[in-house]
């Protein structure tokens, strides 16, 4: 028996870092919406003692490094188990695919194994696996806060907006990313004023207060130029996503103007719409 499942990207519409707490994790304020770029994820019982991920990419981790695997332990389901991953979502981009995939695996071990359970604790077993996780699980556009598992469902970005995502070669590792915002005084932004317009789906009005501290912090090679290229050409957005290293832009559908470059050497480019689910079954 076997379930496949979309795990679907993410974009920080706006990205606010608001302290570190005593655990050492930081609290954050996000804007976060689903997008149609996605990882393919198979679950399948197997008839052995043991586990077993399987990846198309082979730099991957297929061990205990991998969310995923996390996922189905903290699950509880670690024997006769396949996870086959299917890769679309850049890592190291700040797209969410290590958490996407993770939100899958528990999304099919639920529908495989335990289908009465309630989706507040499988969020709650998700936000032990990963703070985007619970997220991942939900879909849509949400307001994050805490460590990134409280959520609050917004109105979802509608699909008169198109999203360019570029990802530059160079990857971002988190760790270090953070520990570079911990390193400077933080221009604040609006945060506050983004969520009201955000619970309105204000859009034109919560475009120009989007933000992502991470850009004080973390700047990968062409990141000013790409975002100053796309404004220059009339998106109403332009940022990087999470710690980065992915970089997007939103433009008002049939506006995308032809011939755009990359600033920087990229291993992808792609036109997504968002998306209400987080994970959806194939």
């Amino acid at each position: 028996m076997k379930r496949s499942y979309r795990a679907y990207a993410k974009i920080n519409l706006h990205l606010d870092v608001t302290g570190r707490r005593p655990d050492g994790y930081h609290s954050v304020a996000m804007i976060l919406q689903s997008i149609d770029l996605h990882d393919t994820v198979t679950v399948e019982r197997t008839a052995g003692a043991g586990f077993e991920i399987v990846c198309n990419l082979p730099y991957i981790p297929t061990d205990k490094r991998n969310i995923a695997w996390k996922a189905a332990n903290i699950f509880g389901v670690a024997d006769g188990l396949k996870i086959t991953l299917e890769k679309r979502i850049p890592s190291q981009a700040g797209l969410g695919g290590g958490s996407a995939d993770a939100a899958a695996v528990l999304t099919a071990l639920r529908d495989l194994f335990r289908p009465e359970l309630p989706d507040a604790e499988l969020l709650s077993i998700g936000a032990r696996a990963g703070a985007d996780v619970p997220f991942c699980l939900t879909g849509g556009c949400c307001l994050a806060e805490g460590i990134g598992e409280a959520l609050t469902p917004l109105p979802c970005l509608p699909d008169e907006y198109v999203i360019e995502v570029l990802k530059p070669s160079a990857g971002v590792n988190t760790a270090r990313a953070y520990a570079a915002l911990d390193s400077i005084e933080l221009r604040r932004p609006q945060s506050a004023r983004a969520a009201e317009y955000a619970r309105r789906g204000d859009w034109e009005s919560l475009f120009p207060l989007c933000e992502n501290v991470f850009e004080q912090a973390v700047r990968p090679p062409g990141l000013a130029m790409y975002l100053r290229s796309r404004l220059e050409r009339g998106a109403l957005l332009a940022r990087m996503t999470g710690s980065g290293s992915a970089v997007y832009a939103i433009w008002r559908a049939g506006e995308v103007p032809k011939g755009l470059q990359a600033p920087m050497a990229c291993e992808g480019r792609y036109i997504c719409k968002s998306t209400n689910s987080g994970v959806e079954e194939v």
